[in-house]
């Protein structure tokens, strides 16, 4: 549907990620969900970031499901919040650093205290927590991309939500002069224990999205029952649009 996917397993593209840093050879990582695709066919900006994309993973069984309905299987879902903690578990082994970008002050400091004494010999090079706008005002970019650049991390993970970190991630890249560089939306949220995550069964299932969604009710209604249901109108497009080619 509009979108190239590295169909690649958990392990596969971990392993990619650092030989990528190992080479210091540039990477942007993207995860999609449903709603990022549904973005991706409203903003060509996006859609031309994720099409250069060095890696772009399916986040979320959804997508997992069109693609073998498209008979193009995908090897498994990989989400941002299962692959990171994966990345800076392998990080700690191989003395690796990284820098965290994104979320509130206090969750961010969390999230890394929290890192640090999860994965013993963890290298945090540092971490910040752009005001919300950020983006808009090119003195608090230069601001955080010199902190980047000061702390020279070899895997920047950066959480400002789609489409703000795929932006800002490609916009800077050359600046920043960081091997790896990974759009990771709600995981800080996650690493600090402030969200809770689904049960594995729900995420397995498919289900992730509607244990979110009795969490936060007000806040997510809109986006997974009017604004992500739309994926439904973009399968019978594409799938009609594939068979008028044959």
């Amino acid at each position: 549907m509009n979108v190239g996917y590295s169909n690649l397993g958990h392990e596969e593209l971990l392993k990619a990620a650092v030989s990528h840093v190992r080479a210091r050879r540039q990477a942007l990582l993207i995860f999609l969900n449903t709603d990022v695709v549904m973005r991706v066919e409203k903003d060509p900006d996006l859609a031309r970031i994720v099409a250069e994309a060095e890696y772009v993973m399916a986040d979320g069984m959804p997508l997992v499901w069109i693609a073998k309905l498209f008979h193009r299987p995908l090897k498994e879902k990989v989400s941002g919040s299962d692959f990171v903690p994966l990345l800076c578990g392998k990080a700690a082994e191989e003395g690796l650093s990284l820098f965290f970008a994104g979320g509130e002050p206090e969750v961010t400091a969390r999230a890394v205290e929290k890192l640090r004494a999860g994965y013993p010999g963890i290298r945090i090079a540092g971490y910040a927590s752009p005001p919300s706008g950020f983006e808009k005002d090119p003195e608090e970019i230069g601001r955080l991309n010199e902190s980047i650049r000061q702390a020279a991390p070899d895997i920047l993970v950066a959480c400002f939500g789609c489409p703000k970190q795929e932006k800002y991630l490609y916009e800077n890249r050359e600046n920043l002069g960081v091997p790896l560089l990974v759009c990771a939306g709600a995981t800080i949220d996650f690493l600090a224990g402030r969200v809770k995550r689904a049960p594995a069964w729900m995420s397995r299932c498919g289900l992730e999205w509607f244990y979110r969604f009795l969490r936060e009710p007000r806040r997510l209604f809109r986006r997974y029952f009017i604004d992500d249901m739309q994926v439904v109108r973009l399968v019978f497009r594409y799938w009609h649009q594939r068979y008028e080619k044959l």
